[in-house]
């Protein structure tokens, strides 16, 4: 599947008949040209405080607190498979996630933000980057920069790394987000993830983290501010009470791409 072409295997284990390392398994079949490939696995499971318990493994076999558009997946993959009606509440580490399908449009409630901090340096390189930081479920550093579209990969790869592993950070590292303003209630992103360690085509925890600090920091607007990124276009919208936002949504598109089966 995949949200904006940022792309997952989903498995359904909800009869939990499969006992395997799904961490082993993420890292091999996550990888391109040799195996599936993917940006992440996901992995389905019987839920007690919601309708189902959402797993969700990186690139590199490390298991996720969350993910934006994982989650958008996971919904649509539940109310295709016909186990939950248009509404759900699905289990992640990061806390309950609710989701709403209708057609190929999914949007999920996203828990609150946390860990929001101003504008803050790193010693990059011998040079100081400005950075912001705030937590959508996973952590994410915001970058500000003109023509972001522009940026070559091979330094969204290598700036994005060396924030992501910077010592700032340790243990767990972070998600690296390079935004630019584009107009009112408009913003372009492009992020690195951690855990699939390089640039990916679209990141939902990214659009939702990137949305507020731009919005609060920088005058992006109110919301719903609508997310640029290689993959597509998602919208974040969110209510703003003083120094907390809540009631944080991501909407945007998925696909199936295909159904097949692999041998454990």
């Amino acid at each position: 599947m995949s949200g904006h072409g940022n792309d997952f295997i989903v498995i359904d284990n909800r009869s939990e008949n499969i006992i395997t390392n799904w961490s082993e398994r993420a890292s091999a079949w996550c990888k391109r040209r040799t195996s599936i490939g993917a940006d992440g696995l996901l992995i389905i499971e019987p839920g007690k405080a919601g309708d189902f318990r959402l797993r969700i493994f990186n690139a590199d076999g490390s298991e996720a607190e969350m993910c934006g558009n994982g989650a958008r997946c996971a919904a649509g993959f539940a109310m295709k498979k016909d186990f939950v009606k248009s509404q759900m509440v699905m289990e992640t580490m990061a806390g309950l996630v609710g989701a709403f399908v209708k057609d190929e449009m999914v949007a999920i409630q996203l828990t609150a933000p946390s860990s929001l901090a101003d504008k803050d340096s790193l010693d990059i390189d011998g040079m100081r980057l400005p950075f912001y930081f705030i937590n959508s479920g996973v952590p994410h550093a915001i970058i500000f920069r003109d023509r972001v579209a522009e940026m070559p990969a091979d330094e969204v790869a290598k700036t994005g790394y060396a924030v992501r592993s910077h010592q700032a950070f340790e243990p767990a590292g972070t998600n690296v987000d390079f935004v630019e303003i584009i107009g009112p209630g408009r913003i372009r992103v492009r992020t690195y993830e951690r855990g699939v360690e390089e640039e990916t085509l679209a990141c939902g925890t990214g659009a939702v983290a990137s949305s507020i600090i731009s919005s609060r920091f920088k005058g992006a607007g109110d919301p719903p501010i609508q997310v640029e990124m290689p993959g597509g276009t998602l919208t974040v919208d969110f209510k703003n009470r003083g120094n907390s936002f809540e009631e944080v949504w991501l909407k945007g598109k998925i696909e199936f791409a295909y159904e097949g089966r692999i041998t454990i």
